[in-house]
């Protein structure tokens, strides 16, 4: 990346970046203008889906066909960019993403504006909003980079058992994690929120601390992110840098709407020779494999939009194909069954002064089956005290205290009204959030229509299994418990009037405050229930074993492959970022050892 103007010789590199970040941040106008010419740069090989034509052109003097790509990977999301770049070393990749392109979109960029990016529920939003039947407000990723240019930006490793359970080579998943952490990952400046919860969490026995860590271990640590040291966003997207330009055609706004099968011959498997896709003016391209065997759609769609395409494409169980007149390819009744979502609980903490914004830094990981993390200042900012954008931010949490069957949009417009009249003080303050760590309740997607811009059906079922409202219940005592310590007694040291006074105007924001009554378990229970959000960790639909084989090959199917969270049976580490990128490239890595035949060869 080349710096504009003055940077190229200015001595001191990083006051000039320092000075360049500060301006992009006062200027939205040059913001948009400045990252749109630097991810043409950049990244040259990525482009506008309308402006997309075939690499290899017909030769003046005779036809000739298409050779297609080795790979056409579906989704250019968590997984999909590391995957990309990887196949990309030795073989052309062609690479879709029905979003744009991260680079330009100062919401995505800087960590300041994180809850804004999620209040964005526009068309070109890149956070697409959708709400679980469950009346759960939630968001998935409509950006190149997919969840890592929306998320609290949180970086740690799966746990060993994870690897062991998922049969990887230990080896490389060790190098897969290194090749992301050199390139996109920081340690992070520990904010004072932080510093208050990891302190308190040790005061009561979450222990050890483990320092800064990527690994996860028992005990309270600091883990990594993906902003570095200005707050700037380092997505999946930025790991395209690695690829092979010369090989590597990436397109945004290509939204794929089918995968194209051959079908012919009795009894003859189904096999993927391509997708059809259509660009951001309505235009539709089909686009194919080559024809050798090795070649593949691999999807990389997300949690969701994997298990979608899948129904949407021919493969599901035959009721749901045949409701939509949808000819069928393959019968699979698993395909979108078994989806879970880690529920979240988060309880507010008003605080005698105003925080610095702090996202995920610290983690507890406990032995009680929870996760516990915490956020800061977001809710306090202006922007955010006249934005409506908290019924889908779990670090912000307000009406969270609805239960989820009343979050409607009367309900919305009701607290945005509310809002704007409370004291600016109402809002100072903290989270600290609990997350289930393998919860055990279990839901499913279904189709709606056959639109593919329009998200499925998606139950999750929260808290339907006993197990997990135990492991709330204990979540909650276990932050009872650090809202008492000696390391919080500076945060939350008022008066008594004070402490009313807050609670009320808290009340009235919707935002979760400690049960009075934490002794009284069917109390617990209930708020567990009645509070439940997202920490946006879903998975599922597209199982090992049940849809996809070991090397998650689609069961009964020739050329397709799933490469993504919707593969796992749990959500890896305490935040799956890292295990869901190092997948891309490990699997990416197998690929090509597999195909090259000799593992030094690239």
């Amino acid at each position: 990346m080349s710096l504009p103007g003055f940077c190229s010789s200015f001595p001191a590199l990083h006051l000039c970046l320092l000075v360049c970040i500060t301006a992009l941040l006062s200027f939205s106008q040059g913001t948009q203008s400045e990252l749109d010419h630097e991810a043409e740069y950049k990244y040259p090989f990525i482009k506008p889906a309308s402006r997309f034509s075939s690499p290899y052109p017909s030769s003046p003097n005779a036809a000739r066909v298409h050779p297609g790509f080795d790979y056409i990977i579906v989704g250019g999301g968590t997984a999909g960019c590391p995957l990309a770049a990887t196949l990309s070393q030795n073989y052309s990749v062609l690479l879709l993403e029905r979003g744009g392109s991260p680079f330009s979109n100062a919401n995505v960029s800087f960590m300041q504006n994180f809850h804004i990016g999620l209040a964005d529920i526009s068309e070109t939003s890149a956070s697409q909003m959708f709400i679980s039947t469950d009346g759960v407000f939630n968001s998935r990723a409509r950006v190149l980079g997919g969840g890592t240019c929306i998320n609290a930006g949180f970086y740690t490793r799966a746990g060993p058992s994870f690897i062991r359970k998922a049969g990887w080579d230990s080896e490389l998943v060790r190098e897969s994690f290194e090749w992301i952490e050199q390139q996109i990952v920081h340690e992070p400046r520990l904010m004072p929120w932080q510093k208050a919860v990891r302190d308190g969490l040790l005061e009561v026995g979450v222990s050890p601390f483990n320092g800064f860590t990527y690994d996860h271990k028992y005990g309270t640590k600091v883990g990594g992110t993906i902003f570095d040291r200005y707050g700037r966003r380092h997505s999946a997207a930025e790991l395209l840098e690695a690829g092979d330009p010369e090989k590597l055609t990436v397109l945004v706004y290509a939204t794929v709407h089918k995968i194209e099968f051959d079908t012919r011959g009795p009894g003859r498997r189904p096999k993927a020779v391509g997708v059809t896709f259509k660009d951001e003016n309505g235009m539709t391209h089909t686009v194919s494999l080559t024809r050798r065997p090795e070649s593949e759609v691999i999807l990389s769609a997300g949690a969701i939009g994997s298990p979608h395409l899948l129904l949407l494409s021919g493969i599901g169980p035959i009721s749901d194909l045949e409701k939509f007149d949808i000819p069928p390819v393959l019968e699979n009744e698993y395909v979108g069954k078994e989806m879970a979502d880690n529920p979240l609980n988060t309880i507010f903490v008003p605080t005698n002064g105003s925080v610095q914004q702090s996202l995920i830094q610290t983690v507890g990981i406990t032995r009680h089956g929870v996760y516990i993390e915490a956020s800061s200042g977001f809710g306090q900012s202006s922007d955010s005290i006249h934005c409506d954008h908290g019924i889908a931010s779990a670090e912000i949490g307000q009406l969270s205290t609805i239960p989820p069957k009343e979050r409607n949009h009367e309900a919305i417009h009701r607290y945005r009204r509310r809002k704007r009249d409370l004291p600016h003080e109402a809002f100072m303050g903290g989270f600290i959030l609990e997350k289930l760590a393998k919860p055990k309740s279990r839901g499913h997607i279904t189709l709606k229509n056959t639109n593919i811009n329009d998200n499925p059906s998606i139950t999750f079922n929260y808290f339907t299994h006993p197990a997990d409202v135990g492991h709330c219940v204990a979540g909650i005592r276990i932050i009872e418990k650090v809202l008492k310590s000696k390391s919080f007694a500076g945060y939350t040291r008022l008066d008594q009037n004070s402490v009313e006074r807050l609670v009320n105007m808290s009340v009235a924001a919707n935002v979760n405050l400690i049960p009075k009554h934490t002794n009284d378990t069917k109390q617990l229970e209930q708020f567990c229930r009645d509070t439940v959000i997202t920490i946006w960790h879903y998975h599922g639909g597209c199982h090992v074993g049940k849809v996809v084989d070991e090397e998650y090959k689609v069961l009964g199917v020739d050329r397709l492959r799933v490469v993504d969270g919707s593969v796992f049976f749990e959500s890896p580490g305490t935040n799956p970022q890292a295990t869901v990128m190092m997948m891309g490239r490990y699997i990416g890595m197998q690929m090509l050892r597999k195909r090259l035949g000799d593992q030094n060869s690239f």
